[in-house]
């Protein structure tokens, strides 16, 4: 793919090294001087030091043969401007990230895909790995509902049974799935069915219309999620 990145910071370096890394060709835009010059010392990509928010320095990064646009700048207004000059120029794919909450819709309004403050995310993971400590990681879903990673205790009520079984036991509403079952000797995830057999030691990706509160961790055998809640006082 051909790429556009914008921005070099804390969030576009590490992106420009992906990016670049999986053999993707890659220009970045970066307006700092000294940001840009380090990028492209360490990077195989072209790097222009120009200001993104005018429409000809979009166009010498190859806009008319760009398969994607991503804007990694750390100023709402200027991810906006970016991506409204990168739908005028076509550009296929135009991805920004969002910092304010409150301007997602904006952004959605315009068209354009969106990532929410990655900091904010990594925050919010950080104060799930306390606050559950059984969730081995987790994608919210709308207000409430989340998929996580959680591991079958030895001791969980679900250990043994298939899923009609655990069904039937009343272990899974309707508001959660068992989406995918990674096992220890099996060598890729295995996609469940009605007679799949939940085992000790599986690793589960989970979904949960009520997220993955200390009730939906009690199926799996993790209790410890309500003494943290407990202790803590927090709550999500």
């Amino acid at each position: 793919m051909y790429i556009i990145t914008v921005g070099a910071g804390d969030i576009g370096t590490p992106l420009i090294e992906i990016a670049t890394g999986t053999g993707n060709e890659v220009v970045v835009i970066e307006k700092d001087a000294a940001r840009a010059d380090e990028v492209a010392t360490e990077f195989d990509c072209l790097v222009i030091n120009a200001d993104a928010t005018i429409k000809e320095t979009l166009e010498d990064a190859g806009a008319d043969r760009a398969d994607a646009l991503i804007s990694t700048t750390d100023q709402d207004a200027t991810n906006v401007m970016i991506s409204l000059l990168a739908q005028e120029l076509e550009i296929p794919s135009i991805v920004s990230v969002v910092h304010n909450p409150e301007h997602m819709n904006l952004f959605r309004q315009i068209g354009v895909n969106t990532m929410e403050n990655p900091q904010r995310l990594i925050a919010e993971s950080l104060f799930r790995s306390v606050d559950r400590p059984s969730i081995v990681d987790y994608m919210r879903v709308g207000d409430v509902a989340e998929v996580f990673e959680i591991t079958v205790a030895e001791d969980a009520p679900i250990a043994g049974l298939n899923l009609v079984e655990a069904d039937n036991e009343g272990l899974l509403d309707e508001d959660t799935l068992v989406v995918a079952i990674e096992r220890p000797d099996s060598d890729s995830p295995i996609t469940p069915r009605g007679q799949t057999r939940i085992e000790a030691g599986d690793l589960l990706t989970v979904y949960s219309g009520s997220g993955a509160t200390p009730a939906v961790t009690d199926i799996f055998g993790h209790y410890e999620d309500h003494e943290t809640n407990n202790s803590s006082g927090f709550s999500l």
